[in-house]
């Protein structure tokens, strides 16, 4: 008999039924074929070779030609001229081509995996739809910006700005959006975390107006990221294990970022710190409980450092901010994230790799952005400061060379 077709409807947070991922006996029988997929997927990162031809052009069109004999090569085909975003949102379509076939050819429970990687996204996605529509920008604008890997219903996104300003047009934009998007539990947190009377329509206008966008998306984030660990953690085996690794260090650096950038806001204020700024760290992670605890007293770049240089697996990323050298804590944490997603192609049997696979596309997209860009400004001296995937040259490998 004929297999039934595939249901792609995506998982609701919070709610999700995770059944065994299943071991070295059983785990090909539903996801081997996906895993073959992913891992073949692999070869399609750019080799030493092909980011050393790229360094060397003199313009974007000597980039497009020599990106023509890698796996962007049909991708950008049709582009008559390459600029650094035509080449990022020619990647990322491309990105989310890929992705949507494997999840369309998933089950229970790699398929609600899937989802939860997808749900990062529709973050994004909606709150750059609440600050574009608060600052009236043009809905036509803003979907093309948003990232295919988060849309949802286009007649969701285009009645936003149709609401008006009042309390009934408030509701509505709650019930059209926060409710009834795959992220609405997420949502539904926030405003009761924020405000423990929504009685009306206007209470919810004033979290959403009160509330710097940024602080929205956090809280976000942290909902998100504590439910994807809950649903690792219940797959358990090699999954748990990977993944659970991976995202502890994920809600740290979410933690760490979010302590950095509140200096010099009101999220530094004394009283913040204690209740709103807190409130964004997640609930699990290798700094949480005691370092997370210690956060909430930084109130500045050294007390965050003290915190931070206190735990080994943070403290070179903490030298490399404080040394005044070319990198920024944020490119520390890149080549951290790399060295640690390369890792999950090394075992079998579990979901990392999935997860890994659209992490290190997103860091490769970076790296092309980047280098477009230094070509397209003649600035050839900064041109290596990427972070390359896989290589040969990386530090943890040239590292191990050595021993």
């Amino acid at each position: 008999h004929p297999s039934p077709p595939l249901s792609l409807k995506m998982a609701t947070p919070g709610t999700a039924q995770p059944t065994s991922v299943g071991g070295m006996d059983t785990f090909n029988i539903s996801h081997g074929f996906v895993e073959s997929l992913v891992r073949g997927m692999r070869n399609s990162f750019l080799s030493d070779s092909d980011y050393h031809h790229l360094t060397q052009c003199d313009n974007l069109d000597d980039c497009k030609m020599n990106l023509g004999e890698t796996d962007f090569g049909p991708a950008l085909q049709e582009e008559s001229t390459l600029s650094p975003t035509i080449l990022q949102s020619a990647a990322i379509n491309k990105l989310s081509t890929e992705f949507l076939y494997l999840r369309s050819q998933s089950v229970a429970p790699l398929s609600t995996f899937l989802d939860f990687i997808t749900h990062e996204y529709m973050i994004d996605n909606i709150m750059l739809l609440l600050k574009g529509t608060m600052s009236g920008r043009d809905i036509n604008d803003l979907i093309a910006m948003a990232h295919p890997l988060g849309l949802f219903k286009e007649s969701t996104m285009r009645s936003i700005p149709t609401f008006e300003s009042n309390s009934k047009g408030y509701a509505d934009l709650y019930q059209c959006v926060l409710v009834d998007t795959p992220v609405g539990v997420y949502f539904a947190k926030f405003l009761k975390e924020t405000s423990q009377q929504l009685g009306n329509a206007g209470e919810v206008r004033n979290v959403l107006e009160e509330v710097e966008i940024e602080i929205i998306k956090a809280s976000l984030q942290k909902f998100w990221l504590e439910d994807f660990y809950a649903f690792c953690e219940e797959l358990g085996g090699e999954t748990a294990m990977m993944m659970g690794e991976i995202l502890r260090t994920r809600a740290d650096t979410h933690a760490i970022n979010v302590t950095l950038n509140s200096f010099g806001t009101a999220l530094n204020e004394p009283s913040m710190r204690l209740s709103d700024r807190k409130r964004l760290y997640p609930s699990f992670g290798h700094l949480y409980p005691h370092g997370t605890a210690m956060l909430v007293n930084a109130h500045d770049p050294d007390s965050l450092g003290s915190v931070v240089t206190q735990f080994s697996q943070y403290a070179p990323a903490w030298t490399v901010h404080t040394s005044g050298a070319d990198k920024s804590i944020d490119d520390a944490f890149y080549e951290r994230d790399v060295h640690q997603l390369e890792l999950a192609f090394e075992g079998q049997m579990h979901f990392a790799c999935f997860y890994a696979y659209v992490k290190l596309k997103e860091q490769e997209i970076r790296n092309l952005v980047w280098i477009s860009e230094c070509v397209l400004q003649n600035q050839k001296e900064s041109i290596n400061s990427f972070v390359p995937i896989f290589s040969q040259h990386s530090p943890w490998r040239v590292k191990n060379q050595r021993r």
